[in-house]
């Protein structure tokens, strides 16, 4: 089988294959950090998140002494999904099919009809627990434990999110989630480089000094640096926007309040940074030609009026970004299809894409082949068998 070359990124049956999608949740979606909710979402006893992946779902809660647990969100008993969204359990996490109970630590406290399980060992049937990690106020799991830290995973690039202090934001608002009708890849590619900026993007070409080569680091976490524009945007939203941060977030250093800062955290996760806000923006496999668009925003405890106003326009200038790259993202899928199509080479500025298609080669080595292989390598679950 002949092998593809990398310059020219990943075949294009990857994109539309159902094995390689099953491969690339096990062995790269669930072995990563995928962020669940902010510290602000689980304040007191009881209060839970949870976070949905393609088959797997997570609870993050706070116990009694006020410690956080993340748990697999499936009843010891019969596999029944326990909570969904977020919200606040009063004692304990009550599972709606049979009652089996479990104290906010996770360990199951009764079942009902207990004399119908004789020898029944209660102990050894707590929660599952799931690898949890805080970092600046945002708390990751890993499904699949082992790996770096986020601490070592971002290096001296977690320096850049001090001044921004986004432990101490709150949520500016419901979670968004979207479809979109492209492969998780296309999107994460999407999201990996700045080269369709100038094009794809003309609010950001207008507004910000936009930086097309990304700074990276060894462990999977790359960034850009853009920087409000001096000229005047001829757009109204952009020019009042590049006018107001300055002068209204006088907290922050000069040139912070005028730089915008987007993060990359392979494989699937983007961290935004503004002087007025910041979002996590979370590309979740669904099927071969579907992702699910996950994008919670947060934001300082600011409620001055400018302030307000500050955010709405920046709501404004990135859910028309979002729109444009859904829009181009989804074009891809349909290109890529076409019979014949073979991918181009890719530019230096692209070179975000080649770091994660060389981290999928080397979890899945047939992604490197020009043709789908008649059989790929057991999935772990599979070859422990």
């Amino acid at each position: 089988m002949s092998m593809f070359d990398p310059a020219h990124g990943l075949p294009t049956w990857t994109y539309t294959s159902e094995e390689m999608l099953d491969l690339e949740y096990e062995r790269l979606i669930l072995p990563s950090w995928q962020f669940a909710c902010h510290v602000s979402q689980v304040k007191e006893p009881g209060a839970f998140a949870t976070l949905d992946l393609m088959r797997d779902s997570i609870i993050v809660i706070r116990d009694r002494e006020g410690e956080l647990h993340a748990f697999k969100n499936v009843c010891r008993h019969r596999g029944t999904r326990l909570l969904e969204g977020q919200g606040q359990c009063r004692s304990a996490i009550v599972c709606p099919y049979h009652g089996w109970t479990y104290a906010l630590d996770g360990q199951l406290r009764t079942v009902a009809a207990p004399r119908s399980f004789p020898g029944i060992e209660i102990e050894r049937l707590g929660l599952h627990p799931v690898e949890m990690e805080v970092f600046h106020g945002l708390i990751f799991v890993r499904v699949i434990g082992g790996g770096p830290s986020l601490a070592d995973m971002w290096g001296d690039n977690g320096d850049l999110l001090n001044p921004y202090d986004i432990e101490a934001m709150e949520p500016a608002g419901e979670i968004t989630t979207e479809t979109w009708d492209c492969n998780w890849k296309v999107a994460v590619e999407n999201n990996l480089e700045n080269y369709h900026i100038p094009l794809g993007h003309p609010g950001y070409d207008r507004l910000l000094d936009n930086d097309l080569m990304d700074f990276s680091n060894a462990n999977g976490v790359s960034g850009s640096r853009s920087i409000l524009k001096e000229e005047p945007s001829s757009n109204p939203t952009e020019r009042l926007y590049q006018r107001l941060a300055p002068e209204v977030l006088t907290d922050l250093p000069e040139k912070t309040r005028r730089t915008w800062l987007f993060f990359a955290m392979l494989p699937n996760t983007g961290v935004d940074v503004y002087p007025d806000c910041m979002d996590v923006f979370q590309i979740l496999p669904r099927t071969t030609t579907t992702c699910t668009m996950r994008y919670p925003v947060y934001a300082p405890a600011d409620q001055r009026r400018e302030a307000r106003i500050l955010r709405y326009l920046n709501t404004r200038i990135n859910r028309q970004v979002s729109a444009e790259d859904k829009t181009l993202s989804e074009r891809v899928q349909r290109g890529i299809t076409t019979y014949g199509y073979e991918p181009g080479p890719l530019s230096k500025i692209e070179a975000g894409l080649r770091s994660f298609h060389d981290s999928i080669r080397q979890a899945i080595p047939e992604a490197g082949q020009t043709r789908k292989p008649a059989k790929f390598t057991p999935l772990l679950a599979q070859a422990a068998e």
